[in-house]
């Protein structure tokens, strides 16, 4: 980038916030720089962000990646060939993670999860429209009260009615019966989520998928499932073998997940599987010839960097099966240590434990506030999140914890000593 052709050491009027105007002459790069830091200086560590699920640590050889390929254009498949085959080498080895059919899986990259959400929706909602014809009906898509906002989102979007089945207690998530209860001739299909930002906790997705081939047995009422594996998609392979959520159960239809969660890429990454091309539905996609080449495209954004493909790349070549195994056990392992530690004090009552996500999620009895014990893990640099559960269970209130990759052990051990202070101090 060329330097502006007016620049100056000073700050300019109002530094560094220009009374929301674009300053009359630039600053030397120096000086913008540091203006910039300087206006950011007060966010949290994302290292000590314990809220987020996105990945805030990269090594050295990744950095390097995302700066050099951070200005190839992700759509431009004619000028980057290569990089059209990261993505295709991407999506097929993610499928057969999921043990997808090689010869018939297909997928997209997208930026993150919530472009996932809505381009499977709205694929969903394409089949349903050629099964159902226009009689009238409303379409509605069933979810749990533990889904992402992103399906309300695509819901109000698009026309869809959205079915939430409640939280109750004992049962945040969505369930097989639940599921099946809320579908009907509309239902263009069911969201099951495997991993929630709620409480760490895997839905059912087997049962979900049993109940729903009893309901077409039953009264023909044929539902695909879309699972919502945001983060689970890139843990359970890895650490839950045993456990059949994906392709292995011809109701899922399609899978999401997060690259910039456990796919341990820096945020701006997302996928999108589908078991086959008829499932993508081929009136989704937009013939574009202006790039050069004349390509297909069945993405909802367009322009963006290839850099998080890049390094989700990498990613799968540098860890290898064995190198993911390993990073999501010491996390899970030391989610479960952090359990321990609260569970061990008396004074929390554990919603999740770790055991699946890597989350730790808590509520406390009424002497005991979560906000304010919340504001003093900020007083020391650590970010919680605290929340009401959704639905009749809104008067408890969670504070949750998520263990990622760039967590040490003796940073949970300092995190757990902040917690067993205030709990000391309450007392």
């Amino acid at each position: 980038m060329s330097a502006p052709p007016e620049v100056s050491g000073a700050l300019p009027r109002s530094s560094p916030g220009f009374c929301g105007q674009i300053p009359d002459s630039g600053l030397d790069a120096t000086t913008a720089s540091d203006v910039v830091r300087k206006r950011l200086r007060g966010d949290c560590d994302p290292v000590r962000n314990l809220a987020t699920f996105l990945t805030t640590t990269i090594e050295p050889e990744a950095q390097r990646l995302f700066h050099d390929y951070a200005n190839f254009n992700l759509v431009d498949r004619e000028q980057y060939p290569a990089v059209g085959e990261l993505v295709r080498d991407c999506v097929r080895m993610i499928g057969a993670l999921w043990h997808g059919d090689a010869r018939r899986v297909v997928g997209s990259a997208t930026t993150g999860s919530s472009e996932a959400a809505l381009l499977a929706g709205a694929a969903l909602l394409r089949r349903w429209q050629q099964r159902a014809g226009s009689d009238g009906m409303r379409p509605n898509l069933v979810m749990g009260a533990g889904a992402h906002a992103c399906w309300q989102k695509f819901c109000r979007h698009w026309g869809v009615e959205a079915r939430i089945a409640p939280a109750a207690p004992g049962r945040i998530g969505l369930d097989g019966r639940s599921a099946a209860e809320l579908c009907d001739e509309a239902t263009i299909g069911v969201v099951a989520v495997f991993g929630t930002t709620l409480d760490g906790r895997y839905e059912p997705v087997r049962e979900i998928a049993a109940e729903l081939d009893a309901l077409e047995r039953q009264r023909g009422i044929d539902v695909p499932v879309h699972v919502d594996a945001a983060s689970g998609g890139f843990i359970a392979p890895f650490l839950d073998s045993e456990l059949r959520w994906d392709f292995q159960l011809p109701r899922v239809a399609s899978i999401n997940a997060s690259g910039h969660k456990s796919g341990l890429v820096p945020p701006g990454l997302g996928w999108l599987l589908w078991r086959d091309g008829s499932w993508r539905r081929p009136e989704l996609g937009q013939r574009i010839n202006y790039l050069g080449g004349d390509e297909t495209h069945y993405e909802l954004s367009f322009s963006r960097p290839a850099a998080p493909v890049v390094l989700q790349y990498y990613n799968f070549v540098r860890l290898g099966f064995t190198g993911f195994r390993a990073v999501h056990e010491r996390c899970r392992a030391l989610a479960r240590q952090l359990a321990a530690r609260l569970h061990d004090s008396g004074r929390f009552r554990l919603l999740s434990d770790g055991s699946e996500l890597p989350v730790v999620a808590v509520t406390a009895g009424p002497e005991l506030k979560l906000g304010q014990l919340a504001m003093h893990l900020a007083d020391r640099g650590w970010a919680v999140p605290v929340y009401a559960l959704p639905g009749e269970l809104d008067d408890v209130e969670v504070m949750r914890v998520v263990v990622r990759s760039d967590l040490s052990s003796a940073e949970v051990e300092r995190f757990s000593a902040a917690v067993e202070e205030f709990v000391a101090a309450a007392n």
